[in-house]
Order: structure tokens, then sequence, then C-alpha cells
């Protein structure tokens, strides 16, 4: 998993100001196999966007915390703090 949040977090630096869709992550780092890798990156993006690293968008609306989104996300840098 924790190859995944870091995976996630350079994702994240390199894009700067864009979001990604996970899928992304796993296409980059197992291009024959990334379906398989889905709930385990989605998992690791939740735990990072609960710990406040990312943000985790749907449509443009942050998701709840507490819930794994159904459907398509997007992940960005997290906002820095005013």
């Amino acid at each position: 998993m924790e190859i995944l949040k870091s995976a996630i977090l350079d994702f994240c630096r390199r894009r700067n100001t864009s979001s990604f869709c996970p899928s992304e992550v796993v296409r980059s780092m197992y291009p024959e196999d990334w379906r398989l890798f889905m709930p385990d990156v989605r998992e690791a993006m939740m735990e990072l966007y609960r710990e406040g690293s990312i943000q985790v968008t749907q449509k443009g609306i942050p998701v709840s915390p507490q819930e794994l989104p159904k459907g398509p996300v997007r992940i960005s840098k997290a906002d820095k703090p005013k």
C-alpha cells in the first residue's frame, strides 16, 4: 500500500495543479494488469485523503472522506492551509 501512496503523491507533485484519475497511477506502474490494482489504489487514495495529503473530487465536488466513492473521481494536491 505504501508504494501506491508514494506513487499518488509523486503524481500530485508532477502534475502540480492538474488533477488525475487513480487509474493513471496504476496504469503507469502495472500497464497490463492495472485493473487488478484499482481497489488498492482507491483505498490508498482515501487514506491519503483522510490524512489531508491530497484532494479527491467527483464532478468537481470534494467526496466524503468517510465513504469510498462510487464512480469516477479525480485526485489533486491538497489545498494549502491559509
